[in-house]
């Protein structure tokens, strides 16, 4: 496949193989481990960096297929998959840090995220310092000479922060400080950080590379040296593997991506702005509005604003969870619930739900307040969105 090949045609064709069957679209292979014609070709196979399949929790011709694809698409040396989200984050750090290390954290990132370094990775002497995360000078005055890793989310969830990825890479650099971006918001069809500046890209590819809600499945991507050399070894030995099943199902979903965010974006906007007008609206966070404080960022960073949207009811009574909670409930379409990236409408309560196991100072500090509301747009007529929220702005 000619890497020089557009966005929408790699989406499709790189990463293809076929078995001796020539089928046309990739095949599923169920199958928990690989057979060898000899004592001593089983050897080879067992080699390290030998080429083949051996057993597929490190090791799947499907799963190699959705690494491939997903690696030409962000412009990647080398991708590994991984069973959710979450699971690319966490080998990702095992990959990086050690007892004693030291990690600057968004403030803004998804809630289990924070859960991640402050529940987990402090039990085995790992430290995080959270900041601002558009604010660059917070980022240089946290680093400390035990500090190994930068986190963060671009734009963020649910607030859509967005950040200077060339700014925060000169810090990282001049300190030899590995820079992780999870650009699962946006996927590479509207952002490429290795580009900007990022060592590694994180994805939930259970979110928006799915499209459709139906799988889980995560991602890490950087350098050939990286990937190979030190997330796979963990991954290969303590077992968080994409499945056969879950690695065609997420091809599947590559092949629409490009169409997919468009129709997304486009009834974002629209929404945003509709929403931005209403009388019963405080305030909407969406990095394609001008009212957005990195807005000029956003255009310069970013193909398009992305597909997720939050924002504040007002209420004059002081009852901010209650009307947020009106507003979310009256919906007779759009679906509650905690994901995100779904061909369907999705919408929820961030302060209750996402980031419900955060300290009331950890979402004071985040800007997850009471009146809160989250929302994924899906691909429904723009319309029939409005006039399922306008239910409970009545």
């Amino acid at each position: 496949m000619d890497s020089d090949s557009h966005f929408e045609t790699l989406a499709i064709r790189a990463g293809t193989t076929r078995s001796s069957f020539a089928e046309h679209s990739e095949a599923m292979y169920l199958t928990s481990s690989f057979v060898f014609a000899s004592s001593a070709d089983a050897a080879e196979h067992f080699k390290p960096g030998a080429p083949g399949f051996v057993y597929s929790r490190f090791s799947n011709p499907g799963v190699t297929m959705f690494q491939d694809r997903l690696a030409a698409l962000e412009g990647a040396s080398a991708c590994v998959a991984t069973a959710s989200g979450m699971a690319a984050i966490f080998a990702t750090c095992l990959a990086l840090l050690k007892s004693g290390d030291h990690v600057v954290c968004s403030r803004s990132v998804f809630g289990a995220t924070t859960q991640l370094f402050d529940s987990v990775l402090a039990r085995f002497g790992i430290r995080t310092t959270y900041v601002e995360p558009t604010e660059l000078a917070h980022w240089e005055a946290a680093c400390e000479p035990a500090t190994r890793l930068f986190f963060l989310e671009t734009p963020s969830n649910p607030l859509g922060d967005v950040i200077d990825l060339a700014g925060l890479k000169a810090i990282s650099s001049a300190r030899d400080i590995v820079l992780v971006v999870d650009n699962c918001l946006l996927t590479p069809a509207l952002q490429r950080p290795l580009a900007l500046g990022a060592d590694v890209v994180i994805h939930s590819a259970t979110k928006f590379i799915d499209g459709q809600g139906r799988v889980l499945g995560g991602a890490v991507l950087g350098s050939s040296e990286f990937i190979d050399k030190l997330v796979v070894p963990v991954l290969r030995t303590t077992g968080p593997s994409l499945s056969a099943f879950n690695a065609w199902v997420l091809l599947k979903g590559l092949e629409t991506l490009s169409v997919r965010m468009e129709r997304h974006c486009n009834s974002a906007l629209e929404l945003a702005l509709w929403l931005e007008s209403h009388p019963r609206i405080k305030r909407v966070y969406y990095p394609g509005l001008p009212s957005h404080p990195q807005y000029e960022l956003a255009k310069r960073q970013q193909a398009r604003a992305g597909a997720l949207l939050s924002f504040e009811v007002l209420a004059e009574d002081g009852q901010e969870q209650s009307r947020a909670w009106q507003v979310i409930d009256a919906c007779q379409m759009i679906s509650i619930t905690g994901n995100l990236g779904d061909t369907r409408s999705t919408i929820t309560h961030p302060a209750t739900t996402t980031h419900g196991r955060l300290t009331d100072a950890q979402r004071a500090e985040a800007g997850i307040r009471p009146g809160l509301v989250r929302l994924s747009v899906g691909l429904e007529h723009v319309e029939d969105l409005k006039a399922d929220l306008a239910r409970g702005l009545q």
